[in-house]
């Protein structure tokens, strides 16, 4: 797997290139706090009007921000709160999955301006970048000439050493072997010329979290998404934190035995291939587990089944990770309906309360609040971080 901060740039990839430090506190600020107007900017940035007053003008001027409506006071004149235009920039996420590839097209905002899923028995370089090629010209058209400019970059969300998970998805032997030592950056910078960022995919879903969902409320959290494979991610200081080779978070290599079985990981006891195999088991077709839009009614038995037992594992790894870090919260989410997660979510509390927890302060257990665009989300959001913001935790107001 690349470095998730590895990239490529062409030579005449995106007009907001690098941009200062004072312009990116700026649009952090509004980003997190929603419109402001520049008396209120200068005052929390601890920069001088005039400065702030230079720099509006130029992001205003750039297409970057806009003008909100005047503001009055008790006193002197209206003040303008500026915002950010959701036209400022755009940005492609793309999910590499073991049973699907999920592209969006996503603005400055993190609204999703379209979206397309491709399913496969198990993925293969070459469809899965005519894929990508197929939707990006979908996009150009959509955004026309002059926003398909704005194109900040476009950010990839795969799963750690996928080359490694043969048996786990039922893929022929060496299948999955052209995936290790492929530049997959190097591949799609060739006919995109934008710059190209990589990251483990539940890595990617976290990130989404911190930006979209409770992030905006927690500091530090530990968070389990559940995929074909369940995996994760760490919110230390309001900042993903990514680790030494960017595998920080990886609960699915917790250990997940319970008396009486034999050693197991927590990704062979809390995966959703584990219901996709026992569904196969009973003849129902697994496809309907990953068909848009998600809908597990029609074989609650298994489901129910499947939510006990991972439920289960859950809690035991949320006391596992808390003794290590003292987490305010655990957070939940995954490919799986709303209401699947919020029984999943339910369980898990009620499981966690039976649990041994001396000596360590039981965490909220809490619904994922993005859902399963998580990942594809969490990868689109890297190239607009890189472009415009302060990475979180580098903001502090």
């Amino acid at each position: 797997m690349t470095n998730p901060d590895a990239t490529r740039m062409s030579a005449g990839a995106n007009q907001h290139g690098v941009r200062d430090h004072n312009e990116r506190l700026i649009l952090s600020m509004i980003q997190r706090l929603g419109p402001m107007p520049g008396s209120e900017i200068a005052k929390q940035a601890g920069l001088s009007p005039q400065t702030v007053s230079v720099i509006l003008r130029y992001l205003e001027t750039d297409g970057v921000l806009i003008k909100g409506e005047p503001q009055r006071g008790r006193v002197g004149k209206p003040s303008t709160p500026m915002a950010l235009s959701p036209d400022a920039a755009f940005a492609v996420g793309l999910k590499i999955g073991r049973r699907s590839a999920d592209f969006v097209l996503t603005d400055i905002m993190g609204n999703i301006r379209s979206r397309a899923q491709m399913a496969y028995g198990f993925p293969q370089p070459p469809p899965i970048l005519d894929f990508l090629k197929t939707q990006l010209a979908k996009a150009n058209v959509q955004l026309g000439l002059r926003k398909s400019e704005r194109l900040a970059g476009i950010g990839i969300a795969m799963p750690f050493e996928i080359w490694n998970w043969h048996d786990a998805i039922c893929a022929p032997p060496g299948s999955l072997s052209r995936w290790q030592g492929f530049d997959l950056i190097d591949a799609i910078s060739d006919f995109t010329g934008v710059p190209v960022f990589i990251e483990n995919d539940a890595t990617a879903a976290c990130r989404a979290e911190l930006s979209f969902g409770h992030g905006r409320e927690l500091q530090n959290f530990a968070y389990f998404y559940l995929g074909s494979f369940i995996g994760g991610g760490l919110v230390l200081n309001g900042s993903v934190y990514d680790g030494a080779n960017g595998n920080a978070g990886a609960f699915g290599s917790l250990p997940a035995s319970v008396a009486g079985e034999p050693d197991r990981q927590l990704i062979d006891a809390a995966s959703i291939y584990l219901l996709e195999d026992r569904l196969g088991r009973m003849g129902i077709p697994h496809d309907r587990l990953w068909a848009a839009p998600l809908d597990w009614s029609g074989f609650e038995e298994p489901v129910a089944d499947w939510i006990a037992d991972t439920a289960r594992h859950l809690a035991r790894s949320a006391l596992t990770v808390c003794a290590v870090i003292d987490f305010e919260a655990i957070v939940i989410d995954g490919a799986f309906p709303a209401d699947v997660k919020e029984r999943l979510v339910e369980r898990t509390r009620t499981e966690l309360g039976n649990l041994d927890s001396r000596g360590i302060i039981r965490p909220r257990i809490e619904e994922g609040l993005v859902g399963p665009s998580a990942r594809a989300l969490g990868a689109s959001s890297a190239p607009i971080l890189a472009s415009f913001f302060l990475r979180p935790g580098g903001l502090n107001v």
